[in-house]
């Protein structure tokens, strides 16, 4: 007999168990997300702010006043997010306070077309539209197009990475040959780069260069200084 009522004990504690859980579930889906935390990723938030994020949301119906947890799509909320044009990635979470979590990770820019239409090339060379927030000090590029400024690319990429180099240049422009002009900070002469090959060996040959100038106090004697030939630097005097 007490075999059995233990039996009958326990299995009531164990129907009480699930439906407190299973009460304690619904109650948790069911309330209202009661807050949004944007978290900026690899930086400060420049080219989009925490509040243009949330203006985003309410537009799109995510609205933290009225919608509970159980109907809310992460998934959703991620890819409106993704579609950004400012934000590289995004990963949207609850965590374990309710509060709806979005870590923001933006596109960076390496260097902004001036022109008929003016816009960024990213990191990863793919067109970015102007901030109305931030302006990026990156070297400006001339005579590009949203069709042709993938090639500048590679160039454009290799000075923005390279601490000498993106201190100095400034510039780039595109010539009628295909070729290309570099634009210096503080000097009056131009570089001319030529057409996009051998990359790091000119630069190299344009570092010694520097180098060997700067010691003899000779950088204002020259007007342009040629690297097309990659092997050698050939100056052309004031």
């Amino acid at each position: 007999m007490k075999t059995k009522m233990d039996y009958i004990k326990a299995l009531s504690l164990l129907v009480l168990l699930v439906f407190l859980f299973g009460f304690a579930k619904h109650r948790h889906n069911t309330r209202k997300i009661n807050d949004v935390i944007v978290e900026f990723k690899e930086g400060e938030n420049l080219y989009v702010t925490e509040q243009a994020v949330n203006k985003l949301l309410k537009q799109n119906n995510v609205d933290t006043t009225s919608i509970h947890k159980e109907t809310l799509d992460l998934n959703k909320v991620e890819s409106l997010l993704n579609d950004h044009d400012m934000i590289e990635n995004a990963e949207v979470y609850l965590n374990l306070t309710g509060k709806l979590k979005a870590d923001i990770v933006q596109r960076k820019p390496i260097g902004r077309v001036v022109g008929n239409s003016s816009f960024y090339i990213d990191k990863n060379g793919l067109p970015m539209p102007l901030s109305s927030h931030y302006s990026a000090r990156v070297p400006l590029l001339f005579g590009f197009d949203k069709e042709n400024v993938v090639e500048i690319y590679p160039l454009v990429n290799y000075i923005v990475k390279d601490k000498f180099l993106n201190h100095h240049i400034t510039g780039i422009s595109r010539l009628s040959n295909g070729k290309y002009d570099l634009e210096m900070r503080k000097l009056d002469f131009v570089v001319y780069f030529g057409t996009i090959e051998n990359i790091e060996l000119k630069f190299n040959n344009f570092k010694a260069f520097y180098k060997k100038a700067l010691k003899d106090d000779k950088l204002n004697d020259y007007r342009k200084v040629n690297l097309q030939f990659g092997d050698q630097v050939v100056c052309t005097k004031k």
